[in-house]
Order: C-alpha cells, then sequence, then structure tokens
C-alpha cells in the first residue's frame, strides 16, 4: 500500500474516513437535488435532518451554515453546493467563508489578484 499524501495545511481531505463520517450529511445534501426536498428543509430543518440521522456536529454546521464545519464533519464539497444554493451562498461566500474574510474583503482580494 502506498504510503499517505503530507497532509495539506488548513484542508481536510475526503478520504475514506470522511466518506463514511459524512454519509448522513452528503445523503442529506443529495436529496436537494428535489426541489420539493429542499422546499422540505426550508420548511423544518430540525426535523428534515433528523430524519437523515445527522450526528450534532453535522446539525450545528447545517444550522451555522458553515462550509468549513461542513466539511469537517464530512462533507463532500459537491454535495454541500446543493446545500449552499438553497441558500443563495455563491462561490465568493464560501470563499470569503473559508479565508475567514467578509465577503467584499474577499471580492476585493479576488480583483486585486486579477490585475
Amino acid at each position: 500500500m502506498p504510503s499517505p499524501l503530507p497532509p495539506i495545511p488548513g484542508t481536510t481531505p475526503f478520504d475514506g474516513d470522511q466518506a463514511r463520517k459524512g454519509y448522513a450529511l452528503n445523503k442529506m445534501c443529495f436529496s436537494f437535488n428535489d426541489e420539493a426536498n429542499r422546499k422540505a428543509f426550508v420548511a423544518d430543518e430540525e426535523a428534515y435532518m433528523k430524519q437523515y440521522g445527522l450526528n450534532e456536529q453535522q446539525a450545528a454546521a447545517i444550522r451555522a451554515k458553515n462550509v468549513l464545519q461542513l466539511i469537517a464533519a464530512g462533507g463532500n464539497a459537491y454535495y454541500l453546493a446543493k446545500f449552499a444554493g438553497i441558500f443563495k451562498l455563491d462561490m465568493q461566500d464560501i470563499g470569503a467563508q473559508q479565508t475567514g474574510m467578509t465577503k467584499d474583503e474577499f471580492k476585493a482580494k479576488l480583483v486585486a489578484a486579477g490585475k
């Protein structure tokens, strides 16, 4: 078996352990492909999370709408995009969360990097 890759500071690799850890969370986020499920979630987030058996770490991250916490709780970025879309969060919102900046600060950084 090859040795694991060295860690990348500030990242959470999505590996087999994370996949198992985040199964319920990712299954719930996958359900958001269906508009009726998105509406059901918005109508009663707590009941919807309970239906999928989210643990407290996952539920707290959902309540906080914090992508980094969701990734730490086993979330896969592809499935989390469905969750983020419910709340009209775009990639700049997510980038701001990841860097600890406000959205306006993050946008300014992107503009400056493009010059």
